[in-house]
């Protein structure tokens, strides 16, 4: 049988595309070239949406908290093997006044839902790959939303969030080790970026899933 990966996250899973806009092709974005990388003994679900949160809700945006929508989005692509959580640059908005600590937190909130859920193989527990997001680089282009202080904060993505996976016991994957955002917005990922996450993911999915 297949196996099933579930890729959850915002603007960066759904591949939005830096001062251009729209979204990079399935070719292009991390979530099509992994499944390219992994073949047809694998099924890569693509479940991002931009200006998702890990738990704020948004108002200003009107946008859904990964944690409101997390439940519904496992029950109806269940049953999997593993879910990959990359979430957490949007709770830098400055609206949300949240510390790279809050923000791990509530991917960890995410973790346990998944991890303690049925919804993997036979109706046990799926396994979950937690993944710190690339560190955001200050630009004007995104200022009021997104200002120097959201920059700050993601470079403790990396240490918070290996602190978040050992708590939860899931697996953990530092995404700033390959992966950096566009100059044209310091906030999505580049089209190379996608290809080294791609690669990098691969390796941790076969480590995880054999």
């Amino acid at each position: 049988m297949k196996k099933r990966i579930v890729c959850f996250g915002d603007s960066n899973t759904w591949g939005y595309r830096a001062g251009i806009g729209g979204r990079f092709d399935e070719n292009t974005r991390w979530t099509g070239r992994l499944q390219k990388l992994l073949g047809d003994e694998y099924v890569v679900v693509e479940e991002g949406q931009n200006g998702r949160t890990t738990v704020f809700e948004d108002r200003v945006e009107n946008r859904m908290a990964g944690l409101d929508y997390l439940w519904p989005c496992m029950e109806s692509q269940s049953p999997f093997d593993l879910i990959i959580i990359m979430l957490g640059c949007n709770d830098t908005k400055t609206y949300f006044g949240a510390t790279a600590r809050n923000i791990a937190d509530g991917a960890a909130r995410l973790v346990r839902m998944a991890a303690a859920s049925s919804f993997g193989p036979e109706n046990g527990h799926p396994q979950v790959l937690l993944v710190a997001p690339a560190r955001i680089e200050f630009n004007e282009t995104l200022d009021g939303l997104f200002g120097e202080q959201s920059a700050e904060k993601s470079k403790g993505f990396s240490k918070e969030f290996a602190r978040a996976a050992q708590e939860t016991g899931c697996h953990f994957f530092d995404a700033s080790t390959c992966a950096e955002p566009s100059p044209a917005d310091g906030l999505h990922l580049t089209e190379e970026s996608h290809a080294a996450l791609a690669q990098a993911l691969c390796r941790e999915v076969k480590a995880i899933l054999g």
